[in-house]
């Protein structure tokens, strides 16, 4: 879950096939960052029960996957943005700084929520929810000081403020966690992992940029590791078979979630100084 999990989904103009790692697609869109949950709640049943053609359940995962597949195009057309040539190397700092923020709540959102699971003994999904929690805690330790490093090699600091869209990203899910269910943090969960840089995304913007091999061991890190993260999460997901409530709860969360990351990177790639 950095964001970044982080949040880089796709390459420059020039994307190859591993530009992302989203697990939908579709044509590309203007980058309007208009991933709204109007649009997209629409596609798939909401419920673990639902069938198709009155035979077979629809898992949870491939609810949830359908829902968010009218946002992939426009996340797309967003990292495009971000990643185009012109202004590349101070772009590509000004998103290391973003980022920052958004992956060092990683971890204290997790805990929290797993905290949320053990204050809800009669829930039966509670338990297997606060052992993925603390299990992807560990799994996403440290990886905020992985950026102050990537920021260092480009000759950079963290930001002084951090950037308004990623406090949104994560103080979305403190109110979902705190006073809805702490499932609701999968789905922001399923869009970070699911929306991970591409294999040989650090390679290109290392050459594009001239900045050190050293300035892109989170992007590096994350190519590797989210695609496994994501499956887990989908695993758990199912393991749940949650009701019509709770997958609401995870749509939304998601679908915003994806909302407000179209608007980091469309601010990141349009604002000089980063902020909107």
């Amino acid at each position: 879950m950095n964001a970044l999990a982080t949040a880089t989904t796709a390459t420059p103009d020039t994307a190859t096939p591993d530009a992302t790692a989203a697990p939908t697609a579709g044509a590309a869109t203007p980058a309007t960052g208009t991933a709204t949950t109007g649009t997209a709640t629409t596609a798939a049943p909401a419920t673990g029960t639902a069938t198709t053609g009155g035979t077979a359940p629809v898992r949870a995962s491939l609810a949830l996957r359908t829902k968010l597949a009218p946002t992939a195009p426009v996340l797309r057309a967003a990292t495009a943005a971000l990643w185009r040539p012109d202004g590349l190397r101070p772009r590509y700092v000004r998103y290391l700084a973003a980022m920052h923020p958004l992956v060092r709540a990683s971890v204290p959102l997790l805990l929290r929520a797993a905290e949320r699971c053990a204050e809800r003994p009669d829930d039966p999904a509670a338990r297997l929810l606060a052992a993925y929690f603390l299990r992807h805690a560990e799994e996403e330790r440290d990886h905020d000081v992985w950026l102050l490093d990537d920021l260092a090699a480009a000759g950079a600091g963290p930001a002084a403020v951090p950037h308004t869209v990623a406090v949104e990203l994560a103080g979305a899910q403190y109110y979902r966690i705190e006073h809805e269910h702490p499932v609701a943090l999968l789905g922001y969960i399923a869009v970070l992992e699911g929306n991970a840089p591409g294999p040989r995304l650090a390679d290109h913007l290392a050459g594009a940029t001239g900045l050190p091999g050293r300035a892109f061991r989170t992007l590096r890190e994350h190519a590797a590791l989210d695609g496994g993260h994501l499956d887990d999460l989908y695993r758990v997901l199912d393991a749940l078979a949650p009701g019509p409530a709770r997958q609401t709860a995870v749509a939304v969360s998601a679908l915003h979630t994806a909302n407000l990351l179209t608007r980091l990177f469309l601010s990141l790639a349009e604002d000089p100084g980063g902020h909107r």
